[in-house]
C-alpha cells in the first residue's frame, strides 16, 4: 500500500502551474542530444499533466557546473530533444527564478510546457538554500518530483520544494518507489540489491539503509572501486574515493 501520493491524487489541475523535477541530465555532442531515454522517462508524467490543463514547469540539473552559468550547461541545448520526445513544443526561461522564470510561467497557457534554465546555475539549489527554495516556490503552485536518479540528493529541488509545496510521486517516481515497496517492503527472501554509480559518497545513506534489509548486496560501477581499495586492492588510477575506505570497510 502506498504511503506516498501520486498524480492519481491530483483531482483538479487545470490551470495550476505544476512544478516538476524531472532527469534531464542527458548526453550531448556537438550540441545534440545522443541518447534521450531519460526524456523518453519522464515523457508520461509531463504529457498526463498538459493533458488534465496544467502549466507544466520543468525543473532540472544539467552536468556540474562550477562558476555559475555557462552555455556548454544550458539546458536550452536540449529543448528541440525535448520537444521532439514529447511531440509537443516547449518553451524556456532564461533562469529557474527571478524575473525570466516568473515572466515565462505569467504568459502560460493551461497545458503548455515550459523548461526552466539549470538548477545548478545557482549555488543554493545543492545547499538546500531556503531563500532559493522559496524562490523556486514562487512559480509553482504543486510539486510532482519525478527524477528518482535524483532522489538521494537534499537540494532544493529535490528536497526543499516539497516541504513548501503539496508533493506529489510523478509516474517514474511511482514505479521505483512501487517496486522499492515490493522488494523491501516484505520481500519474499532471499533479497539481492545490484547498486552501480559512481560515488560512495552520494549514495552512503542509502546503501546503509539497505544493508539492513537485504540478504546480499552487490555494488557495481566505480563505486565498486572504493570496496576494492578498501580490501587491499589496487585499482591504480581507476575512479576512486580513497577517503572512503574506512566507512566502506
Amino acid at each position: 500500500m502506498a504511503t506516498f501520493k501520486t498524480l492519481d491524487d491530483l483531482i483538479d489541475i487545470t490551470g495550476k502551474r505544476v512544478l516538476v523535477r524531472v532527469d534531464l541530465n542527458v548526453p550531448v555532442k556537438d550540441g545534440k542530444v545522443t541518447d534521450a531515454t531519460r526524456i523518453e522517462r519522464v515523457a508520461p508524467t509531463i504529457l498526463e499533466l498538459s493533458e488534465k490543463g496544467a502549466k507544466i514547469i520543468l525543473l532540472a540539473h544539467f552536468g556540474r557546473p562550477k562558476d555559475g552559468p555557462s552555455p556548454d550547461l544550458s539546458l536550452g541545448l536540449i529543448v528541440p530533444a525535448v520537444e521532439e520526445v514529447l511531440d509537443h513544443a516547449v518553451l524556456f526561461a532564461s533562469d529557474c527564478i527571478g524575473a525570466p522564470a516568473a515572466d515565462a510561467v505569467a504568459n502560460m497557457n493551461n497545458g503548455d510546457i515550459l523548461l526552466l534554465e539549470n538548477t545548478r546555475f545557482h549555488k543554493g539549489e545543492e545547499k538546500n538554500d531556503d531563500a532559493f527554495t522559496k524562490a523556486l516556490a514562487a512559480n509553482g503552485d504543486v510539486y510532482v518530483n519525478d527524477a528518482f536518479s535524483a532522489a538521494h540528493r537534499a537540494h532544493c529541488s529535490t528536497e526543499g520544494l516539497a516541504q513548501l509545496l503539496p508533493a506529489y510521486a510523478g509516474r517514474t517516481m511511482q514505479a521505483e518507489l512501487e517496486a522499492l515497496e515490493k522488494g523491501l517492503g516484505n520481500p519474499v527472501r532471499p533479497v539481492v540489491a545490484i547498486v552501480g554509480g559512481a560515488k560512495v559518497s552520494t549514495k552512503i545513506d542509502l546503501l546503509m539503509n539497505l544493508v539492513k534489509k537485504v540478504d546480499a548486496l552487490v555494488i557495481g560501477g566505480g563505486m565498486a572501486n572504493t570496496f576494492l581499495a578498501a580490501r587491499g586492492t589496487s585499482v591504480g588510477k581507476s575512479l576512486c574515493e580513497h577517503d572512503l575506505a574506512d566507512t566502506a570497510k
